[in-house]
């Protein structure tokens, strides 16, 4: 799922202790989020729904993104549980995917390969972020940009099935996510962002989107069928 470019820019300062406190926070809900992903996930792989009906999940899950963002915006009590419903849709909708990849002779070490992967990349991104506090919020409007692009592309390949395009579209959104994992990371670090909905919900994405990508990636350069 694409990353609704939404956190406004702020210029950056120095991690106070506040900060401190809002990045614990940050990544316990995050680490959060994640763990109900992939048990909807799992949940998702067996369920006939999400197989049927995957636009009605995205469009679903887009309903409640934007419920987030008005009441995160507004600090509301719904928001918090709106972001597990979210994440949970999200895991649903990812159940087929993994599924699909499973089925491959060697897709339990592709997604292996891509959940390492993905820790990889985000975890060194972000400690970069964190340890260098450089500001990144100037690669926003390339990125963005870039999203807009990929999202076109993906768009197009729907109908015209071209797993060329797809890898590239793949590889596309790996470089845009990661990027924006910088953006992002250096936002709550140096203190642009005070609002730990909205930020994890940033990250959520990124973190989620490169898996994405790279389990593409690698199913593409690596999968073999039974």
């Amino acid at each position: 799922m694409p990353r609704p470019s939404y956190l406004p820019e702020f210029p950056g300062s120095m991690a106070s202790v506040a900060t401190h406190e809002l990045v614990r926070k940050t990544y316990a809900l995050l680490a959060a989020t994640l763990v109900v992903t992939a048990v909807a996930a799992m949940f998702g792989m067996s369920m006939a729904f999400p197989y049927q009906h995957p636009f009605i999940l995205m469009i679903l899950a887009f309903g409640v993104l934007f419920a987030i963002l008005f009441t995160g915006a507004k600090q509301g009590p719904l928001a918090l549980p709106l972001v597990f419903v979210f994440t949970g849709l999200m895991g649903l909708s990812l159940g087929p995917m993994l599924a699909v990849t499973l089925q491959l002779s060697n897709g339990p070490l592709i997604v292996a390969e891509s959940a390492i992967g993905t820790a990889a990349i985000f975890g060194g991104l972000s400690l970069y972020a964190w340890i260098s506090k450089r500001d990144f919020s100037f690669m926003g409007g390339f990125l963005f940009v870039g999203l807009i692009i990929v999202i076109l592309a993906g768009i197009a390949n729907f109908f015209l099935q071209m797993p060329a395009l797809q890898l590239t579209v793949a590889s596309a959104a790996l470089f845009i996510f990661s990027g924006y994992t910088l953006v992002d990371t250096s936002r709550l670090v140096r203190g642009g962002e005070t609002n730990p909905i909205f930020i994890t919900v940033s990250l959520y994405l990124d973190v989620l989107n490169i898996f994405l990508s790279l389990l593409q990636i690698l199913s593409f350069l690596q999968g073999r069928r039974r």
